[in-house]
């Protein structure tokens, strides 16, 4: 399965910048568009480089993102029990660390009564920056984070609302709705279709939405975009992408407004590795690459036991 493969610096940049994640994540091989024993990852393109290295489990151990010969940034990952317990991430600027802008995650878990993580974020330069705590209930869900740092503190609440077959995820900062995400089903011809309508707000008020839904097998088959009309007061479409597969993998893209439509072809090279994860990504007609050079675990062999006899 190719899916529509995001920008080259996202990672790096969610991690590494002020963007708060809804939960603690720990990404894994399938989250980079990549299956199978995979040790590392150098994705290129030509406005950059990052590499992905994992453990033998397919968890990610360690980003670098190169953005020209003097200036990276490196992230560690370090976990106990299948839990994350740290993370590094440290700048380089002219081949020289960083130290205010390089900064350690510490991470405490604990789990009685119910789930409970504190995150601790401390620069390189022994100044504390933040701290978080994150509260679930007895399904394991977040239902609390509790934001603390120089500016003050602040709660963002997780409220989760089932209807027949769809859950509503409502997200509110100190009270004040910011976004909500509703999943559903929908039956159609191809069969059930999964729909994720996610909505935000901006001081409570409905700003932005987008409307993904993906096929049984999880590609993403169409993405729309809306803009609130407070006149009209409802959600007006802006673009819809439409994404084609042949055979399972990204075929072109299209895209509708009002006025226009545009298309954009997909060509994939894959490695001769039994899963065939691709190695090099075409987009036309702008003919941008992207390429990616794939390292593996080797498999371990079962050794059998010497004949005794």
């Amino acid at each position: 399965m190719i899916k529509n493969y995001t920008a080259l610096f996202f990672i790096s940049f969610f991690l590494a910048s002020g963007v708060r994640s809804q939960e603690i994540q720990i990404f894994k091989v399938e989250d980079f568009d990549l299956s199978g024993n995979v040790k590392s990852c150098l994705v290129i393109t030509d406005y950059g480089r990052e590499s992905f290295e994992f453990n033998k489990e397919g968890i990610l151990t360690k980003t670098v993102t190169q953005y020209n010969d003097t200036d990276q940034d490196i992230t560690y990952y370090k976990y106990n029990n299948g839990e994350l317990v740290e993370r590094r991430m440290e700048s380089y600027k002219n081949n020289v660390l960083d130290a205010a802008t390089s900064m350690a995650n510490f991470y405490e878990i604990d789990t009685v009564p119910q789930r409970r993580v504190l995150e601790k974020i401390i620069s390189y330069d022994k100044e504390f920056l933040e701290q978080q705590e994150y509260l679930y209930d007895d399904e394991g869900r977040l239902t609390k984070i509790i934001t603390s740092n120089s500016e003050g503190v602040d709660e963002t609440t997780f409220e989760y609302t089932p209807y027949k077959n769809e859950l509503t995820t409502s997200i509110f900062t100190n009270g004040i709705l910011e976004k909500t995400i509703r999943n559903s089903e929908r039956k159609s011809a191809k069969g059930t279709q999964q729909v994720v309508l996610t909505k935000e707000y901006i001081d409570g008020e409905p700003n932005v939405a987008t409307e993904e839904v993906f096929n049984a097998a999880d590609n993403l088959v169409t993405s729309e975009f809306f803009q609130y009309d407070f006149e009209e007061k409802e959600f007006v479409s802006q673009r819809k992408l439409f994404y084609h597969y042949v055979n399972g993998v990204l075929d072109k893209v299209v895209t509708k407004t009002v006025n226009t439509e545009s298309v954009e072809n997909y060509i994939f090279q894959f490695d001769s590795h039994g899963e065939k994860n691709w190695v090099k990504k075409i987009v036309t007609p702008g003919n941008t690459y992207t390429t990616r050079v794939i390292k593996y675990y080797p498999k371990e062999v079962d050794k059998a036991e010497p004949n005794q006899g």
